[in-house]
């Protein structure tokens, strides 16, 4: 049993007892995290499919961590011109355990 949940702009694939990273959401490590905006949901053999979200489907799940991920480099460089910039960033993420998926 699987569903495709909208959070942060991004869609993710989520299943029951899976730890989640998806963009940062308010919150401290423990507390309950619902997804209402789910777009598909299937069970083994049957499949929903929203246009575009399906009605009276959450996703439930609790915060496990809030944390940043790896370090990336931006490099910005313009040959023959002197021209060199380089800037790091490191993106804010929130774990979270997916309890339970009901449709």
């Amino acid at each position: 049993m699987y569903a495709i949940v909208n959070s942060g702009g991004k869609q993710y694939k989520v299943q029951e007892g899976e730890i989640v990273k998806v963009e940062k959401l308010s919150g401290n490590v423990g507390d309950n995290v619902s997804f209402d905006k789910v777009l598909m949901f299937s069970d083994g053999d049957k499949v929903n499919v929203g246009t575009p979200l399906l009605e009276k489907a959450a996703v439930n799940g609790h915060i496990v961590e809030q944390g940043k991920s790896k370090k990336i480099i931006v490099f910005k460089y313009k040959r023959r011109k002197r021209y060199r910039r380089k800037q790091g960033h490191r993106q804010q993420f929130t774990a979270v355990k997916i309890e339970s998926i009901k449709a």
